[in-house]
């Protein structure tokens, strides 16, 4: 993901499809108390059929998020591939690990599972992309990082489309304890991942 500040009045999500490259690009504008700072967003898909490809997307990345998918186990196994991966291009980039579609309740890959990036010293949050849950928590983080400003705020948020789900507010709690709970368990003393 490259990121710049960006002299754009209005907020954006929009998309492409870079068919040749195995990408979609999303140029996504933030404004902040600091102006507006855009995000590139490249979504390599994490498929592995273009995993040599992979490589040439993270060249002058300034920051990344990895995501997996809380319904489907294998994807959390595959996270530490794609960290390895990444930080062998970008050694030093700010990286957030987002766990997506926690707008299922059927979730596979629980929260007290969810410890790669305790390991790894990197941010995590639980997101729904359906939903818009936690949507920006990742890229303010991120932005914070990036210009070195830990009070730097969203004044206003992309154009995002409407929510194709809703998540239901005693749900959204429920997801919050847990990720507290999680977050005092102590680390597994390997790096078995089998109770996923």
């Amino acid at each position: 993901m490259q990121s710049q500040p960006q002299e754009n009045d209005m907020p954006s999500f929009k998309k492409k499809y870079v068919a040749t490259l195995g990408v979609e690009v999303h140029p996504l504008v933030f404004h902040t108390n600091r102006g507006p700072i855009k995000f590139n967003v490249w979504d390599t898909a994490g498929q592995e059929k273009f995993g040599g490809l992979r490589d040439g997307y993270y060249i002058k990345g300034e920051c990344a998020i990895i995501m997996f998918d809380v319904t489907t186990r294998v994807t959390y196994k595959n996270v530490p591939n794609w960290h390895r991966d990444l930080v062998r291009v970008c050694e030093n980039i700010p990286i957030v690990l987002c766990g997506n579609k926690v707008d299922v309740k059927d979730r596979k890959v629980k929260a007290k599972a969810i410890v790669f990036h305790r390991k790894k010293n990197l941010q995590y949050y639980d997101i729904s992309a359906k939903s818009n849950y936690n949507f920006e928590k990742p890229f303010l983080w991120l932005a914070r990082k990036l210009v070195g400003d830990p009070n730097l705020e969203f004044v206003a948020m992309p154009a995002l489309a409407p929510p194709e789900v809703r998540m239901d507010e005693e749900w959204q709690q429920k997801l919050e304890a847990d990720m507290i709970k999680a977050q005092n368990i102590a680390l597994p003393d390997d790096d078995d991942d089998e109770d996923l």
